[in-house]
């Protein structure tokens, strides 16, 4: 048994989640322990994000502490994994001199040799992407748990204009069909409740002449009890055969991320994001008719060059007509490599900041219309854990992806119960848990 210990650290989206789940299934083959504390740590590896900016900045002073645990430790090696490693590569080792090891997305297989090669003195890098890599023989190590990320594909083929994810995470592949389900399988075996299939874009899932939505059933069916949820979706490949799937299975919840990223057709088009609003607005009405009550997301991207007044007005305006439940939104972030980079970045950031505010300032307005309008109803709800404010009270996730802030009683993590709801804001659902002897009447006062 090898007697190092591993700490892992990851940023970013539910992809680098899922990857460092793989990680550490890679590394507990060759022997390696996991432990939660850096100060125990004889390797630490942060798993990042290069989205944005901000994101890369955040993990840049992460290393910078774990430098300063170096200093105490000068045995310990420090890599930086996942889509920052692919885009700053040597400059991370070479110039800021943060990192013994850098390791991109497709190249995890590499990372044990690379460590055993640091803690010799040496410096490693493995960042070449690939057209195959898909790790679909890799089981990732999970803990016990209720709920499961299920990578299914990787990279994209799309080049949106502002992403990097082409250049950082590769081309499109699939894992097999068959390999998805006995994974999932599995996981329903170990006591998993529910499942969420990934992919950078899963409508373009493709194993043989199965496509996604023959994947989200294939899944769905292994158990009734079992929660699916997906993400994320491209509207230009969200299939009529896949809106028709979610209608049809009860256990495939009724929520779909869907980003709209602008509710601009010129600024659209710029994006390369391949749709217009119409379709996007047809698309939203039939996954409304087929799936009565379903949960709708999105992203916004506020300031992308050259946007002007009536762009942003037109994105308030998609927000108005299709009254999501939730967005993430964010300002725009100039990325090098990408074509929108060579746009310029023209937008002043007080601009940005103010039409940012004013999104979010509408889509909360409209959250808390729709949360609202649930109170006085009653939801089957996942039991997900304690609330992160109190160990009294407990959340869990409604089939909509709504948050359920409920009091404790006779039920147990896992469990579906059944809750009333009384109140809501914004992010929040708060509830009565339903008992054979009524309501568990305890009003609450905190949040998620």
């Amino acid at each position: 048994m090898n007697s190092k210990k591993v700490y892992i650290e990851t940023y970013g989206c539910q992809m680098n989640l899922a990857d460092s789940e793989v990680v550490a299934s890679l590394l507990q083959d060759d022997g390696y322990e996991f432990t939660n504390s850096l100060e125990d740590a004889d390797i630490a590896l942060v798993n990042t994000c290069s989205i944005r900016d901000h994101a890369e900045q955040r993990v840049i002073g992460r290393l910078g502490e774990f430098r300063r645990r170096k200093s105490d430790n000068p045995d310990m090696v420090i890599g930086v994994l996942g889509c920052m490693a692919e885009r700053l590569r040597s400059k991370l080792i070479d110039q800021l001199k943060l990192v013994d090891i850098v390791v991109g997305p497709d190249e995890y297989r590499k990372l044990s040799g690379l460590i055993s090669a640091a803690f010799e003195g040496e410096k490693g890098i493995a960042v070449k992407l690939s057209r195959v890599e898909n790790y679909d023989d890799i089981i990732p190590l999970r803990t016990e748990g209720v709920s499961a990320w299920v990578s299914v594909m990787r990279g994209c083929d799309k080049f949106c204009t502002f992403c990097v994810v082409p250049y950082t995470r590769g081309r499109e592949r699939s894992r097999t069909l068959h390999n998805v389900v006995r994974e999932v399988e599995q996981l329903v075996e170990h006591g998993f409740r529910e499942v969420t299939l990934l992919g950078q874009n899963v409508n373009s899932y493709r194993d043989g002449d199965f496509d996604f939505a023959d994947l989200l059933m294939s899944t769905a069916r292994i158990d009734s009890n079992l929660r699916v949820r997906f993400t994320t979706s491209h509207p230009q490949d969200m299939s009529y055969k896949l809106i028709n799937a979610i209608g049809e299975y009860e256990n495939i919840c009724s929520y779909i991320h869907l980003p709209v990223q602008s509710g601009s057709d010129r600024i659209l088009t710029l994006m390369n994001r391949t749709y217009t609003i119409e379709h996007y607005l047809r698309l939203v009405d039939k996954i409304k008719s087929t799936v009565p009550g379903v949960g709708l997301s999105t992203d916004i991207i506020a300031g992308f060059p050259t946007e002007r007044g009536e762009d942003h007005r037109a994105t308030l305006d998609i927000l108005e007509k299709v009254r999501f439940d939730g967005a993430f939104m964010f300002k725009y972030s100039p990325r090098e490599n990408t074509k929108a980079w060579n746009m310029g970045d023209d937008v002043p950031d007080d601009i940005k900041s103010r039409r940012l505010n004013e999104i979010i300032d509408l889509q909360r307005t409209i959250s808390l219309e729709i949360n609202k309008g649930m109170i006085g109803q009653t939801y089957r709800v996942l039991v997900e854990g304690t609330s992160k404010k109190s160990d009294s009270y407990f959340m869990g996730r409604t089939d909509t992806n709504k948050t359920v802030i409920f009091p404790e009683g006779d039920f147990k993590v896992g469990d579906y119960i059944t809750v009333k709801i009384y109140d809501a804001n914004s992010a929040t659902l708060f509830g009565h848990v339903v008992t054979k002897a009524g309501w568990v009447d305890v009003r609450i006062a905190v949040v998620a």
